[in-house]
């Protein structure tokens, strides 16, 4: 690639230029539900059906922005002979396989991207391999159509995310080999398993939201712990104190259970200038997860207070949001069950212009009250419904198998360019 995009997020609603996804694949389908677990999943999908819905998904993103393949770029890796190496020898080493190097190193580039995702077999030809009940020398990453997790744009940088679950190192391995060594992009990168930091130091894309260029949002919980959260902080330390300026993190705790409250994504997200979605009974009511406001200022942490909840702490620095109810108004009921859905994750294209599943009709509707129209997905694909003409509007795609993986239209993004907003 010639011409090579320069990173550039600085906020969650920007209008998008660019983003790099990954199609479900193979990967998906070789997993059975005694594996679900370990893979990260509650429930198995149907591959066929969840590649349809995500046909939606890219099918709407390829009209409005340039959309970059995991595949694609992590083959552009592999078809230099140093990187190849240097990026086999770090998955084999994590994983223990050492005595598949030279067979997945003999491969063609694409045939190797596609073990890389979809899963090595084991050699089955000792009586301990036989009777092993691991069938995969790597395991397929199960998670990876959620690219937003093993890394983030933050400005013009792209963060290494520390993954919490073994299962998913390597979907950082390879986004630090795509940014470094794909040609593709022009960025800074950083990796968190490079920080020289104390303790169990942990995070995960779905967890870090950039709600403008000197604010963060940060989930604590299961995948991302508060040592990656102050690992996180002192860099920005650095940053202030070579550039100046202020920086300001929110930290918003998080329950374990149930899966659904994995990441902060899935209870509070961005979607205009002016709204954004969250989840009612935890972001909104007195409980005993804490909402943390650090301040940064020249090279240190100089305050860290306990304010009441997310909207109200950006308020005072100047954003003043709307919070629009997940599930909708009328019943915590249904809250609960269009938040395990992926109901509170929105991914926006542009400030207003916003994509969810259709399923979550509650949520819908309360959006719909508030000013947004509902719009199909294969209507804005299939040109009966014109983008450009379109004021606020949530595009729905369909959301029967997607979900079942634990997660929505954020997830399964990872956005590298937007336009200021203004």
């Amino acid at each position: 690639m010639d011409n090579k995009l320069s990173l550039n997020i600085q906020s969650e609603i920007g209008k998008l230029n660019a983003v790099i996804l990954h199609n479900p694949g193979a990967e998906v389908e070789n997993m059975t539900p005694k594996d679900a677990h370990r893979a990260l999943y509650s429930d198995i999908l149907n591959l066929e059906i969840a590649q349809e819905e995500y046909r939606q998904l890219e099918g709407v993103l390829s009209k409005v922005s340039k959309v970059y393949k995991v595949h694609d770029l992590l083959v552009r890796v592999l078809d230099d002979m140093d990187q190849r190496e240097a990026l086999l020898r770090k998955i084999c080493a994590n994983e223990n396989a050492a005595d598949y190097y030279e067979e997945l190193f003999s491969m063609d580039s694409r045939q190797l991207a596609t073990a890389l995702i979809e899963g090595q077999p084991a050699r089955i030809n000792t009586l301990t391999s036989f009777l092993n009940d691991d069938y995969y020398a790597l395991y397929p990453l199960y998670n990876f159509y959620f690219t937003r997790d093993a890394s983030v744009t933050i400005g013009n940088n792209a963060l290494i995310c520390k993954m919490a679950n073994k299962v998913r190192v390597r979907e950082s391995l390879i986004m630090e080999a795509i940014f470094k060594g794909s040609g593709a992009f022009d960025c800074n990168v950083i990796n968190a398993y490079d920080f020289n930091f104390p303790g169990n130091v942990h995070m995960e894309g779905g967890d870090i939201l950039i709600a403008r260029d000197d604010i963060l949002i940060i989930g604590n919980g299961c995948r991302t712990s508060t040592y990656g959260i102050d690992a996180l902080v002192q860099n920005m330390c650095r940053l202030t104190k070579k550039n100046g300026g202020k920086r300001h993190v929110i930290v918003q705790q998080l329950p374990d259970k149930p899966e659904s409250f994995i990441h902060l994504d899935m209870v509070f997200t961005m979607l205009d200038v002016d709204k954004c979605m969250v989840f009612e009974p935890l972001i909104m009511h007195d409980n005993q997860f804490q909402t943390v406001h650090m301040q940064i200022e020249d090279g240190k942490v100089t305050g860290i207070t306990r304010v009441s909840d997310i909207p109200a702490a950006l308020r005072k620095l100047g954003m003043d949001l709307k919070p629009v109810k997940c599930g909708g108004s009328e019943d915590e009921w249904y809250q609960e069950r269009e938040q395990w859905h992926s109901g509170a994750n929105f991914f926006a294209i542009e400030p207003g212009k916003v994509l969810s599943y259709a399923r979550n009709i509650h949520t819908l509707n309360e959006l719909n009250k508030n000013g947004f129209e509902i719009v199909r997905a294969w209507d804005v694909i299939e040109g009966r419904a014109d983008y450009e003409s379109l004021g606020k509007c949530v595009i729905t795609i369909e959301g029967s198998e997607l979900p079942r993986g634990g997660g929505g239209a954020r997830c399964m993004t990872m956005p590298l360019s937007r336009e200021a907003v203004r």
